[in-house]
C-alpha cells in the first residue's frame, strides 16, 4: 500500500491575499495555533509529449528555504479521483543533496509502472513552477483527529505566463475524511471559499497550455465493465458537479460569456441527473440549495443579456440600420446600453459567489457526494438488490422521452414549448452521461430529436428574451417597435415547431 495523501483543497476568492491571511489566522479554529512559515519553490518535470499528465501523475522538486541556503526534495503523486475537492492520492517524497532528479529516489514507487525501461526519465524537461509562502497549523481535535492547515500564497508560472494562487490545503494526519470537512466547513463559514478541484500541478499544465480559466466543457465519465447504478451516480454526479464548480472558478476572473454559459449547463446536468438517479440513491438527502439561490438568479440574467448582445441581436444589425445614420446610432447605442448592464450583472454574479454561505453549501455537496460512493453495508445491498445498469438505464430514458413526447403533442402556449425545451435538454443531459451504457442506434435518434428540439425552441426563446430586454433597458421607442414586431414574426411558425416529429 503506497504512502496516501488525502487532503481537502479551497480555492480563495480575494483581491488582496495579504489582507486574507491576516483574516484567516484569526480564525476562532486557528487563532490559539502555533503557525510556522515557509517559502516554497517548486519545478514540475515532464516530457515534451507529456507522458506524466497523460498518467495523471506528477513529479517534481522542492526547494525549501532561500537559493544561498537550500534544501531539496523530490516528490513523485500518483493520480487519484480528480473530480472533487477531496484529494485522495499516492505520493513519495525523498531528500535530495542538490538540484537534480534522481531516478534512485523512484525505486520502490509506482514510477516502474509508467517508465519501465528508463526512457520517460531521460527526456523530462521542466514544464512550470510554483513560488509561494505557506504558512501552517497544526490543528488536533477532540475527535483525534490531526489536520495540517496550510495557506499557499504566490504564483504559477509557466514561461512568461503568470497566475496568482491563492489556496487552503486541509491535509489529514490522522482520522478519517469527516474531519476534513468539519474543519473546512467551520473555515469557509468565515471567509469566502470555493472547493477547488485543481491541484497545482494540474493548474500548471492549464497555464503552460493557455487553458487556465478558459471555459471547461463538459467530460462525462465512461461507464466500463460491471457496474451498479448506484456505482454509476457517483462518477457522473461528482463529474456534473467538478463542471459546474470548476467554471464557477473561471468566472470569477474572466468575462468570457462562455464561462458563465458553462456554469449554467453544469449545474442543469446536476440537477437533471439527481433526478435521473433519485430512485436509486436517495437525491432527497441532497442538502437544500437556498444559499445558491441569489447566484443562479444573477447567472441567468447575465446569460439572457450575453446571448442578446452576442448572438441574437448582431444577426439583425443590417436588417434594422440599412444604412440609415440615425437607426444606426440607436442601434449602437442599444448594444452598449447591453453592454453595460451585462458587465453589471457579472459583477452581481461575483458578489453572489463570494457570499461564505455559497462555500459552504457546495462544501456540503461534496461531502454528500462523497458518501454516496462510499459502498452499502452488506445487509443493505441484500435489501436492495442492484439492478442492471443498462436495463435500467433503457428504462429511465425511454420514460422520460415518452414524457417528452407527451409534452410536446399537448404544447399550446409559449410557457408549454418552454417545458419542451427544458424536457428535451433533460433528455440530452441524460444520454450523454449514459451514453456507455445504451442501445447506439436507438439512443443517437432520440439524442439527435432532443438536440434539434432544443436549438428550434431555443432560439425562439431567445428573440423574445432580447426584445423584452431591449424594452426594460428603455431604448430607442423605434427600435423596441421594430424588435417587438420581429420577435411577434419569429414565433409565428410555433404551430410547425409543435410538429417537429416526435421522438420516438
Amino acid at each position: 500500500m503506497p504512502p496516501q495523501e488525502v487532503e481537502l483543497k479551497l480555492a480563495l476568492l480575494t483581491s488582496d491575499p495579504q489582507a486574507l491571511a491576516a483574516r484567516i489566522a484569526r480564525l476562532p479554529v486557528l487563532a490559539r495555533r502555533k503557525s510556522t512559515r515557509q517559502t516554497l519553490h517548486n519545478i514540475y518535470f515532464d516530457t515534451p509529449e507529456r507522458a506524466l499528465q497523460s498518467k495523471r501523475v506528477a513529479l517534481r522538486l522542492r526547494r525549501v528555504g532561500t537559493p544561498a541556503r537550500p534544501h531539496w526534495l523530490q516528490t513523485f503523486k500518483t493520480g487519484g479521483r480528480s473530480d472533487s475537492a477531496l484529494h485522495q492520492r499516492g505520493e513519495w517524497e525523498v531528500a535530495l543533496p542538490g538540484q537534480a532528479l534522481s531516478i534512485e529516489a523512484l525505486q520502490g514507487t509506482a514510477w516502474a509502472e509508467i517508465d519501465p525501461d528508463g526512457s520517460v526519465f531521460n527526456a523530462l524537461q521542466p514544464v512550470f513552477h510554483t513560488s509561494f509562502e505557506r504558512t501552517t497549523w497544526l490543528v488536533r481535535r477532540r475527535d483525534r483527529s490531526v489536520i495540517e492547515v496550510a495557506l499557499d500564497i504566490g504564483v504559477v508560472a509557466a514561461g512568461d505566463a503568470r497566475a496568482p494562487l491563492c489556496e487552503l490545503e486541509l491535509e489529514l494526519k490522522e482520522g478519517g475524511p469527516l474531519a476534513l470537512f468539519e474543519l473546512a466547513g467551520q473555515i469557509a463559514g468565515e471567509i469566502s471559499t470555493l472547493p477547488g478541484a485543481m491541484s497545482k500541478s494540474e493548474r500548471g499544465y492549464a497555464l503552460a497550455a493557455g487553458r487556465l480559466n478558459q471555459p471547461q466543457p463538459a467530460n462525462a465519465p465512461a461507464l466500463r465493465g460491471k457496474i451498479s447504478v448506484r456505482g454509476a451516480a457517483g462518477p457522473i454526479l461528482r463529474e456534473m458537479f467538478g463542471h459546474f464548480t470548476s467554471n464557477l472558478q473561471a468566472l470569477m476572473v474572466s468575462d468570457d460569456a462562455e464561462v458563465a454559459h458553462q456554469v449554467r449547463v453544469g449545474w442543469r446536468r446536476f440537477r437533471s441527473a439527481l433526478r435521473l438517479f433519485d430512485g436509486a440513491i436517495g437525491a432527497d438527502a441532497v442538502p437544500p440549495r437556498q444559499a445558491l439561490e441569489p447566484l443562479l438568479e444573477f447567472l441567468g440574467e447575465l446569460r439572457d443579456l450575453d446571448v442578446a448582445r452576442e448572438e441574437t441581436l448582431p444577426a439583425l444589425a443590417e436588417r434594422f440600420a440599412a444604412g440609415n445614420g440615425l437607426r444606426s446610432q440607436a442601434w449602437t447605442a442599444m448594444m452598449q446600453t447591453l453592454e453595460d448592464a451585462a458587465t453589471t450583472r457579472r459583477k452581481s454574479v461575483r458578489y453572489a459567489l463570494q457570499s461564505p454561505a455559497v462555500g459552504v453549501y457546495l462544501l456540503a455537496i461534496i461531502q454528500w457526494l462523497e458518501a454516496l460512493a462510499s459502498p452499502l453495508r452488506l445487509d443493505e445491498e441484500k435489501r436492495r438488490p442492484a439492478p442492471i445498469l443498462r436495463d435500467w438505464a433503457e428504462h429511465r430514458v425511454d420514460h422520460l422521452c415518452k414524457k417528452l413526447k407527451k409534452a410536446q403533442k399537448n404544447a399550446r402556449t409559449e410557457t408549454d414549448l418552454h417545458r419542451v425545451r427544458i424536457m428535451a435538454k433533460r433528455v440530452r443531459y441524460n444520454i450523454e452521461a449514459l451514453r456507455d451504457v445504451l442501445l447506439k442506434q436507438a439512443t443517437q435518434r432520440r439524442y439527435q430529436h432532443a438536440k434539434e428540439l432544443q436549438t428550434r425552441l431555443g432560439a425562439t426563446r431567445d428573440v423574445l428574451q432580447a426584445a423584452g430586454l431591449v424594452a426594460a433597458l428603455d431604448a430607442d421607442s423605434g427600435l423596441q417597435e421594430y424588435l417587438r414586431g420581429y420577435a411577434t414574426g419569429s414565433t409565428r411558425p410555433n404551430e410547425s415547431e409543435r410538429h417537429l416529429p416526435l421522438i420516438d
